[in-house]
């Protein structure tokens, strides 16, 4: 009998477990599907007010609900007073658009930023500024070339640029820094590692000893330099190398076109440096974060969030909802 209960109760604990994880699929499924209203677009977001709204929750507390009251009052006269100024077409504070990039390895999320920067194009006026939170660590080169030159979009229109360097602008994130009018970093922010590396592993000798052949077949010399799977050569490896040469010779050039104070060969050497120490080699031009800049430039000028949200795919929109209920 002690066996049967036994058998009994471990087959209602399995039950359980598979019940339980079939909740969570079905919960994360039905996120999913509420998220299905993630709409692929721009969303735009007035900074100013936010700051408002948070600085009024503090006031509520400090000064009474009394005084609170009054200077609510004189700040929504002074919120008409600019809505009829802008219906009749009176010049407005000049405004500074932010827009925020993290990057990866592909730096995928270039996609939005060129919508970003395409609108931002469209809406801008003389006198108005764009600040680019930057937070990249770098990855290929072709596609952070790609979002580098999204950035130079900006400066060609005639809008000044700012990027602002919280965590780290490293390697294909510093390409991309390198083009602002003005780069700020954050005191310990990560930045420079000026230099391109390529690394494989080989599976050659491995597969030989396995009795596997690799074959493989290219038209022209140099095709393929190096590969996973078929033996390397010293001429492969010397073409490869001159290659990241190049490519390295490029990144400098980029660097000493938009950044000429920088002595290139100084920094170029692939290694990285903190906030206040690249603010001594000229690689940044002030030590301070993006939060204290958005504050000061909300004094004289108008704040608007742009960024671009892209449509996620269902697979997407379901594993990122089982992570955060597995993981949340």
């Amino acid at each position: 009998m002690s066996e049967f209960l036994s058998d009994y109760g471990l087959f209602l604990a399995e039950l359980a477990t598979i019940i339980a994880v079939l909740l969570v699929i079905v919960a994360a499924i039905a996120a999913a599907a509420r998220r299905g209203g993630d709409r692929e677009g721009l969303e735009v977001q007035h900074l100013n007010r936010r700051f408002e709204e948070s600085a009024n929750v503090l006031k509520r507390v400090m000064h009474g609900k009394q005084r609170f009251r009054k200077e609510a009052k004189e700040r929504r006269k002074e919120k008409k007073r600019e809505e009829r100024a802008r219906a009749k077409g009176e010049p407005m504070r000049p405004r500074l658009f932010v827009l925020d990039f993290k990057g990866d390895i592909r730096a995928t999320a270039t996609a939005s930023l060129r919508e970003e920067v395409s609108a931002v194009l469209a809406a801008a006026a003389d006198g108005d500024e764009v600040l680019v939170r930057l937070e990249n660590s770098g990855g290929t080169v072709h596609e952070h070339g790609l979002a580098a030159s999204q950035l130079l979009r900006i400066k060609q229109r005639g809008l000044k640029l700012t990027v602002a360097v919280d965590k780290v602008a490293a390697s294909g994130g510093y390409l991309m820094a390198a083009v602002a009018d003005r780069i700020v970093a954050a005191p310990f922010a990560i930045i420079g590692s000026i230099g391109v590396l390529a690394q494989l592993p080989n599976f050659h000798r491995w597969l030989d000893e396995k009795g596997i052949d690799y074959e493989l077949l290219t038209a022209g010399d140099y095709k393929r330099t190096l590969t996973l799977f078929g033996k390397n050569t010293d001429e492969g490896r010397r073409k490869l190398q001159e290659e990241i040469e190049d490519v390295h010779a490029l990144f400098k050039q980029q660097i000493v076109q938009h950044r000429p104070q920088v002595d290139i060969e100084r920094v170029s050497t692939g290694e990285h440096w903190y906030g206040v120490r690249a603010l001594e080699l000229d690689l940044v031009d002030e030590i301070r974060t993006s939060d204290d800049l958005l504050r000061d430039a909300a004094r004289e000028r108008d704040l608007y969030l742009v960024r671009y949200r892209r449509r996620k795919a269902f697979a997407e929109r379901l594993l990122g909802g089982v992570e955060t209920r597995l993981l949340g």
